[in-house]
């Protein structure tokens, strides 16, 4: 680099407040950022070339920990809620100073990046961070700039993770020691006390969660994407456990992006440049892309080893059961590049109804589109502790309430004038359980899921016969190729028809009391979509 570069770079750092770092490591690449986490003792090479590290005490995100600065930018646009904290704008400044004095005579790792592959809503970002590996995870996430890009690259977007730096609540105003903190105006994200890397990705996602939406029209969402041969794009939303990256990674369709993405005028795009899949139980057999995807350049999570060598043991989940995996998309054989696609033809909500109470698929109203998309239910199975049987239920608005700045009823109407204006397919996939509720019934054979999916996606539902369930108004095809006709409605599966019915009603008041807390913002046409409980559960 000549002198005009490096002293531009200087003056980077120092405007952030970082002159007095020891050395600042600008765009590393993959095979310096492992060598450096090697060399300070925070990570090894397992077997497979993939680096592997300990996030240390925090293993996973800490959502009560997450702030927005109140400021007149924020004050009346954000969904102050139990999702989203305010924090005093004094308190940024003060404690953002005690952040980089922090790193005074540190080594600090600088990777320019971007998210969101459409280019019209490029957002380029700039992320320091304390460790090389969280440096490498920012690599494996975010769109890569090429080295023409760098070399004029402007940051919109500053991301600073220090996981060293332990916040002081009586003076700094956070909850405890570690803290992640959005200032919209400044347009900092600054990160402390944690070291799980998830903190850097789900800071961008939830502020592209205010911007999009918000200023540009665009509908951010949680959610899988992939395409198919003929152009066609299809879209899963699905909790964790609802089948979400195992029916979007399809050998027969290309992938658009496993995790984030925008839907604008044009199309579905990418905000990211990688993938973050848990890794608990990963096997060839259960997911071999993302476990041919583990390897040099990948990084893994808080994982243990078979004893005495260096292969992952994937079930050994001692540390945490949410052991990660981080690597660059282009580390799937099949993803796209650029990660777009066109307007989706197919929208697909996966949920893993426990209760036995949903359809294996069935066809939306764009007014219950939105009010599914609002509730993003599912039930889990109860935990392995004996004598508990009963499924768990679980409601997270718009399928990931925890990253949501604006009100869920604004994604859904959003959502609602998207599909009215381009006539998109939604469809309710319950992948869970059939023939009565978990204890009594089975599980959906995967298969048959596929064929419904399938189904879809080629059209052949658009021409059979749909009936009605009851309670829930849901549409149900009364024929599907490759699936067995009986199972198609759930209630004449279940040998007993009043236990049917009574646990149905039941669901559906869980809907109702859910929706409560939404339903004073919700249109008319959301609310009428509602399930109509007979009985009081």
């Amino acid at each position: 680099m000549n002198e005009f570069g490096i002293k531009a770079k200087n003056a980077t750092i120092a405007s952030l407040g970082l002159g007095n770092v020891s050395a600042a490591y600008w765009n590393l690449n993959v095979a310096e950022l492992v060598e450096e986490t090697i060399v300070r003792g925070e990570g090894m090479l397992t077997d497979t070339g993939a680096l592997a590290v300990d996030t240390g005490e925090f293993t996973g995100r800490s959502p009560k920990d997450k702030f927005i600065v109140l400021d007149e930018k924020t004050k009346d646009s954000i969904w102050w809620s139990d999702v989203n904290f305010k924090y005093d704008a004094d308190k940024f400044d003060s404690l953002y100073n005690r952040v980089t004095a922090y790193l005074t005579g540190k080594e600090v790792y600088v990777r320019d990046s971007y998210a969101c592959a459409d280019p019209a809503y490029r957002l380029n970002i700039r992320v320091v961070t304390e460790n090389p590996w969280s440096n490498l995870f920012a690599n494996n996430l975010f769109l890569r700039p090429t080295q023409e890009e760098i070399m004029n690259f402007i940051p919109e977007w500053t991301i600073i993770c220090a996981p060293g730096f332990r916040a002081t609540p009586e003076i700094d105003g956070t909850r405890q020691h570690n803290f992640t903190i959005m200032n919209m105006t400044k347009k900092v994200i600054l990160i402390g006390g944690s070291g799980y890397t998830g903190e850097i990705k789900k800071g961008i996602f939830s502020l592209l969660n205010y911007i999009l939406p918000h200023e540009k029209g665009v509908l951010s969402m949680h959610c899988s994407a992939n395409i198919g041969k003929d152009g066609d794009t299809a879209v899963f939303f699905g909790l964790s456990g609802t089948g979400k990256t195992t029916l979007s990674a399809d050998p027969n369709r290309g992938l658009i992006g496993d995790d984030e993405h925008g839907w604008s005028d044009k199309g579905v795009f990418n905000f990211e440049g990688g993938c973050y899949a848990k890794c608990v139980d990963l096997t060839k057999e259960k997911e071999p892309e993302i476990f041919a995807a583990v390897k040099f350049g990948a990084l893994l999570e808080n994982i243990e080893y078979y004893e005495n060598t260096s292969t992952v043991d994937f079930a050994n989940i001692s540390k945490t059961e949410n052991t990660r995996v981080s690597y660059p998309i282009h580390h799937i054989h099949n993803a796209v590049e650029p990660s777009v696609g066109g307007v989706p033809k197919n929208i697909f909500f996966l949920t893993c109804d426990a209760y036995g109470v949903l359809p294996p698929i069935s066809k939306l109203t764009p007014g219950q589109a939105m009010y599914h998309f609002i509730s993003g239910y599912t039930a889990k199975v109860a935990g392995t502790e004996m004598g508990i049987t009963e499924p768990t239920l679980t409601f997270s608005a718009c399928f990931g309430k925890v990253f949501l700045p604006l009100h869920p009823t604004k994604y859904a109407e959003l959502l609602g004038k998207k599909l009215k204006e381009n006539k998109v397919n939604v469809w309710l996939v319950n992948t869970g359980w059939s023939g009565g509720s978990f204890g009594v019934g089975n599980r959906m054979k995967l298969s048959y899921t596929r064929s419904m999916i399938t189904a879809a996606l080629t059209g052949q539902l658009e021409k059979v016969k749909y009936e009605t369930l009851p309670v829930f108004g849901l549409q149900m095809p009364t024929e599907c190729p490759g699936v067995p006709a009986e199972i198609l409605n759930p209630r004449a599966t279940w040998k007993d028809k009043d236990a049917y019915d009574t646990t149905a009603n039941k669901l559906a008041s869980s809907f109702i009391k859910n929706f409560e807390q939404y339903a004073n913002a919700a249109n008319d046409e959301i609310m009428a979509a509602a399930p109509k409980a007979t009985v009081n559960a």
